[in-house]
C-alpha cells in the first residue's frame, strides 16, 4: 500500500514567491509612473525657492507663447569653469534649468542646446562666430566661454557674450530680450520730437569749424535704433513709431499735442522728457531765442494724472558739481547744487534700466509727481538724495552758486526726478481733434479719435532734459583727428536703456529684476561685522592709549625745565610698568575679540553641517522606525 505524499508547500516559500512577486509589481509600477509622468507630467514643477527663482513671468509667458517661428537657443558652458570657480558651476545649474522652462513652455517653438566648447574644438569655432566671449581661465591662456546664443529661421542670431552672477537678477530680462529680438529682428523705430539741436546746428558749424556737432546721444541711439524726426507742426505720429521722445519741445501746437496724446492712447510708448530750465538752450543763444528755457506737457500731464511743475528745480548736496565760483568770491570752486549726480540708493536697483548704472547727472531739474485722487500707478527709477530740497527756478536762472550753498536747507525728502508711469488713460481732448490754424489742411490718415487708452499705458517722465546734454556725461577729445568721446557719467546708457525697455512693450517692461540663488550667509556676516566693530573700537581706543603714554612717557624723561632727564625715579618707573601693564591687557582683549569671532563662526558653522548631514538621515530614519512599529502592531492586532 502507497501512501502519496500530499505534505502542502511550506509557508516560508510561499511568502518568498509573494514577496519576490510583489517587488516585480513595485517595479513595474514604478516605471509605469515614470513613463505616465513623462508623457503627461512634463512641465509639472514646483518651486519652492523663496523668491520664485525659477518661475518665469506672466511677460516671459507671453513673449514665449506668441513666438510664431522656432527659435534655437545654444548654451556654450565650459564645464572647466565650474570646476575652477565653484560659483559659476552654481550658476550655470540655474541658467540651464532656466532655460529649460523656456522650451518646455514653448510648445516645442524654443529648441534648446547645451554644449561644451573644448580648447580648439569646432564647437569653439562656433561660439566665437556667434559673438561669445572667451575669458583666460589660468596663465595658459586656455579659453572658457559661458554665454547663450540664439538664431531663428532666418539665421538672425543675437547671443549674450557671457553671464556674469553680479547681473543675475536680470536674468529672466536677458534672455526673454534675446527671444524676442530673434521673433522681432527689425530694428526699432524711434521717433523724436524737440526743440534742441539735437543733430547738430548747421549755423554753428559754420561759424566755428568742429562745433554744433549732433548730440552724443542721437549718435549712441542711432547705432540701435532707426530714429526718425517728428515735425513739431506733425498732425500724427507716424505708425511705424514705436517709442515716442519728446525732448524739450517748447510751444507745440495743440494738433502736436493731440498727436501725441493719441498716439500714447494707441498703445504707443512714451518717454517724455520735460525742463523747469533747460540748461543746454541756456548755452547756445541763437537768433529769436526765447528768453523762456523751461518746456512743459501740462495739457496733457494734467489729463493723465502726472505732475511736472516748472517752477521749482531740486538741488542735492550729495554729488554736487564742483563749479568756478564768482569773480569776487575769494573761493575757488564751490559745490553747485543744481548740478549733481545721482548715485547709489538714488538709483532704483530693481529696474533694468537703472539697476546696474553707477550715477546720473542732472542739471536743474524738476520733480515728477501723480496727481492726488489719481488711479495712475508711478514707479521711481532715479530720486534725489535726502540732503536735497526745493528751490524757486529763479535762483538757476541767474545762478549764484555760493549763494545757493549758503542758503541751502534740505527738506528730509526724496524727489522722483524720473519715474515709469501705468494705468489707463484718459484723453486730453475729450472733444475730438482741434481746430487747425486757419489755411492749415488735415491730415487725411487721421486715425479715429480715441478718448481713453484700450488697457493699461505705459511712459516715462522725467523733469529734466539736460541728461541728454554732452557736457554733463560725456566728454570728447580730438585724438589724431578722431573725436573719441569718454563717458563721465551713465546718461547715455540710461537713456538707451530706457527706449530699449519701451521698443520691447510691455512684456519687458514688466520684467523686473528678480532674486539671486547665491544666497549670503547673513547670520555670519552680522556676526563678523559685530566682532569686526567690537575689534576696531578696542583697537582705536588702543591707539589713543599708547598714544598718550608715549606722551607720557616723553613728559618723565624730560626735566622741568623741558630737557633731558636721564635719571628716572621709581615713581615714573612705576608709572611706565602700569602703562606697558594696560597696553598687554589691551592686546589679550584684541586677542580675545578676536577668538571670539572665530569660535561664533565656526560653532555655527558646525550647526550646519550637523543640521545638513545628521539632521535629515536622523529624521528619515525616525520616520522610517515609526512607521515599521506602526505596522508591526497593525499585524498584531491583525493576528489578535
Amino acid at each position: 500500500m502507497t501512501v502519496s505524499d500530499t505534505t502542502p508547500p511550506k509557508p516560508r516559500a510561499r511568502g518568498a514567491w509573494i514577496s519576490l512577486g510583489a517587488l516585480l509589481a513595485a517595479v513595474a509600477l514604478a516605471v509605469g509612473v515614470n513613463l505616465l509622468a513623462d508623457r503627461f507630467l512634463a512641465r509639472a514643477r514646483i518651486d519652492l525657492t523663496e523668491q520664485r527663482l525659477y518661475t518665469l513671468s506672466d511677460g516671459t509667458r507671453s513673449v514665449v507663447g506668441n513666438l510664431r517661428d522656432p527659435v534655437t537657443l545654444r548654451l556654450f558652458y565650459s564645464r572647466r569653469l565650474g570646476a575652477a570657480a565653484p560659483l559659476f558651476g552654481a550658476y550655470a545649474d540655474r541658467v540651464r534649468e532656466m532655460l529649460r522652462e523656456y522650451a518646455l513652455l514653448s510648445n516645442g517653438k524654443i529648441r534648446l542646446e547645451v554644449l561644451d566648447p573644448e580648447p580648439f574644438s569646432e564647437t569653439e569655432d562656433r561660439a566665437l562666430a556667434l559673438g561669445l566671449q572667451g575669458v583666460p581661465l589660468d596663465n595658459a591662456g586656455e579659453q572658457v566661454y559661458f554665454g547663450v546664443a540664439g538664431t531663428n529661421l532666418l539665421d538672425d542670431e543675437r547671443s549674450i557674450a557671457f553671464l556674469q552672477p553680479d547681473r543675475e537678477r536680470f536674468l529672466e530680462y536677458d534672455i526673454t530680450r534675446l527671444v524676442y529680438e530673434l521673433s522681432n529682428p527689425a530694428r526699432p523705430v524711434l521717433g523724436v520730437l524737440s526743440s534742441l539741436p539735437l543733430n547738430g546746428d548747421p549755423r554753428v558749424m559754420m561759424r566755428a569749424p568742429g562745433g554744433g556737432q549732433p548730440f552724443q546721444i542721437i549718435t549712441q541711439l542711432r547705432q540701435f535704433f532707426t530714429v526718425k524726426d517728428i515735425a513739431a507742426d506733425t498732425q500724427a505720429i507716424p505708425a511705424d513709431v514705436q517709442v515716442l521722445m519728446v525732448a524739450h519741445a517748447q510751444d507745440l501746437p495743440e494738433a502736436a499735442l493731440y498727436a501725441i496724446d493719441q498716439f500714447v492712447l494707441r498703445g504707443g510708448r512714451l518717454l517724455a522728457l520735460t525742463d523747469p530750465h533747460s540748461e543746454s538752450q541756456a548755452v547756445r543763444p541763437a537768433a529769436g531765442a526765447r528768453p523762456n528755457t523751461a518746456s512743459s506737457l501740462d495739457r496733457l500731464f494734467a489729463a493723465w494724472g502726472i505732475e511736472a511743475p516748472s517752477d521749482k528745480v531740486v538741488v542735492d548736496q550729495r554729488g554736487a558739481w564742483r563749479v568756478r565760483a564768482g569773480q569776487s568770491d575769494r573761493a575757488g570752486a564751490v559745490d553747485y547744487l543744481a548740478w549733481f549726480s545721482a548715485q547709489g540708493d538714488s538709483l532704483s536697483r530693481a529696474d533694468v534700466a537703472t539697476g546696474e548704472l553707477s550715477q546720473v547727472t542732472f542739471a536743474s531739474a524738476g520733480v515728477v509727481r501723480k496727481r492726488e485722487g489719481t488711479a495712475i500707478e508711478l514707479t521711481p527709477l532715479v530720486t534725489s538724495s535726502a540732503q536735497s530740497a526745493l528751490v524757486d527756478v529763479a535762483r538757476v536762472r541767474e545762478p549764484d552758486p555760493t549763494r545757493l550753498l549758503t542758503e541751502f536747507r534740505p527738506d528730509g525728502g526724496r524727489h522722483v526726478l524720473l519715474a515709469r508711469l501705468r494705468g489707463t488713460l484718459a484723453t486730453a481732448f475729450p472733444e475730438g481733434p482741434p481746430a487747425l490754424p486757419e489755411g492749415t489742411a488735415r491730415a487725411a490718415d487721421l486715425p479715429a479719435h480715441r478718448a481713453i487708452s484700450e488697457g493699461p499705458v505705459n511712459l516715462v517722465v522725467a523733469n529734466d532734459a539736460d541728461i541728454l546734454e554732452d557736457r554733463f556725461w560725456v566728454r570728447t577729445q580730438d585724438f589724431f583727428g578722431q573725436q573719441v568721446a569718454t563717458p563721465t557719467s551713465d546718461n547715455g546708457s540710461l537713456v538707451t536703456n530706457l527706449v530699449d525697455t519701451l521698443a520691447g512693450g510691455d512684456n519687458l517692461i514688466s520684467l523686473r529684476s528678480r532674486g539671486e540663488s547665491l544666497r549670503p550667509f547673513t547670520r555670519v556676516d552680522a556676526m563678523r561685522a559685530e566682532a569686526d566693530a567690537r575689534y576696531r573700537q578696542t583697537e582705536r581706543g588702543l591707539t589713543e592709549r599708547l598714544q598718550a603714554t608715549e606722551r607720557r612717557l616723553r613728559e618723565l624723561r624730560q626735566g622741568p625745565g623741558g630737557g633731558a632727564q636721564t635719571v628716572i625715579t621709581p615713581e615714573q618707573r612705576a608709572e611706565i610698568d602700569a602703562a606697558r601693564a594696560e597696553i598687554v591687557r589691551t592686546r589679550q582683549e584684541l586677542r580675545g575679540v578676536q577668538r571670539g569671532l572665530r569660535q561664533g563662526i565656526e560653532n555655527l558653522e558646525t550647526w550646519l553641517r550637523v543640521i545638513n548631514i545628521a539632521l535629515v538621515p536622523a529624521l528619515i530614519t525616525v520616520f522610517a522606525i515609526g512607521l515599521a512599529v506602526l505596522r508591526g502592531r497593525r499585524r498584531a492586532a491583525a493576528r489578535g
